[in-house]
């Protein structure tokens, strides 16, 4: 597998804001083949800091996502450096300029990518890590028809108010850096990418991970390590002004938004046709299990299935814990044999 993928031509986006996302561009890459029936179709949105290439890791050979079973479509967040991004757009929306597009949006861009343009008209599975989870629920409350079943893991229907401070927490650790200038920065401000990415690691695990001193496993000998490693990810791996988008569209979060609930967010988690495991992680400090604990209520083919692990947010990462990964094949085999 590459680093290779396609794009899918918008051209100009209405926006639920009311803005026009100017020539957007959707990046994608496919794996597998189409079944005759067309009913062997799982889309993978990308999470945060993820891409398609990021994606791979959730499937393989004799995985419950299998690219010899399966046809598997991987559309790339708007703001992730692949589809339009402040990075890669064109004056006037280059930069900190770049309009906010929420969650409505994307699954709307997506949409057209797997309906319109790919001739799909059944999803079978629509799962995802964190924010490519919260676009699960999305297209199960936009799409409620197409989509058969979803699995979010480590994600929510709607950005809860403690994320929302949380995500501030990490957006004033960068803004604070001079070199940042209000986006229009000259060169990247290395030092407040390094302090989003040493502020995020302590969000990322839980207290127990640190405690009992986890991060060896991943090759660091003190804690120290893992927060520089942390700190050269996000500078030498992300565009501040692309982070920043990304995390508007987490902040705005909300399956409700738009004109088909109007805000009403149990009548949209109650709209959701789809069969649903809701898998969360009991030690996941910004996507606690009570979040969807709640949503499973109003749901009415929702399966709440928190699984616990010192890991936290980074269970789901694949390497991490491989009881979580046994876990989730398990979650999508049930509901791809439903």
């Amino acid at each position: 597998m590459t680093d290779a993928f396609e794009i899918f031509e918008l051209g100009d986006v209405a926006l639920l804001s009311g803005e026009t996302l100017r020539d957007a561009k959707l990046a994608y890459k496919t794996y597998g083949t189409l079944s005759p029936a067309r009913d062997n179709v799982v889309v993978l949105p990308t999470f945060y800091t993820g891409t398609n290439t990021r994606n791979e890791g959730f499937f393989g050979p004799g995985r419950a996502i299998d690219p010899a079973r399966h046809f598997i479509v991987s559309p790339n967040l708007f703001g992730n450096g692949r589809s339009s991004s402040p990075s890669n757009s064109a004056p006037p929306q280059d930069g900190p300029r770049f309009p906010l597009v929420q969650m409505w949006d994307n699954i709307a861009a997506q949409h057209r990518l797997i309906h319109d343009h790919l001739g799909i008209e059944k999803i079978a599975l629509v799962a995802g890590w964190s924010m490519a989870g919260c676009q699960s629920y999305q297209w199960a409350a936009q799409y409620p028809d197409m989509v058969q079943a979803i699995l979010p893991f480590c994600a929510s229907a709607r950005t809860s108010p403690h994320n929302f401070v949380f995500l501030e927490g990490v957006k004033a650790a960068l803004c604070a850096d001079q070199a940042w200038k209000g986006g229009d920065y000259d060169a990247p401000p290395a030092a407040g990418l390094a302090a989003f990415g040493r502020v995020y690691a302590g969000w990322a695990f839980s207290q127990t991970f640190y405690r009992n001193g986890l991060f060896r496993q991943l090759g660091f000998q003190t804690i120290e390590d893992l927060l520089q490693d942390w700190e050269r990810d996000h500078v030498e791996g992300w565009d501040a002004n692309n982070l920043l988008a990304k995390l508007a569209t987490w902040q705005a979060g909300d399956i409700s938004a738009g004109p088909l609930y109007n805000g009403d967010f149990e009548a949209a988690l109650g709209a959701i046709k789809a069969r649903a495991i809701l898998m969360p992680c009991t030690q996941d400090l910004y996507f606690p299990p009570e979040d969807n604990e709640i949503e499973a209520r109003h749901m009415p083919n929702a399966i709440f299935r928190p699984y616990d692990s010192p890991w936290g947010h980074c269970a789901a990462n694949p390497g991490n814990d491989p009881g979580f990964t046994a876990q989730l094949d398990a979650n999508i085999e049930e509901l791809l044999t439903e």
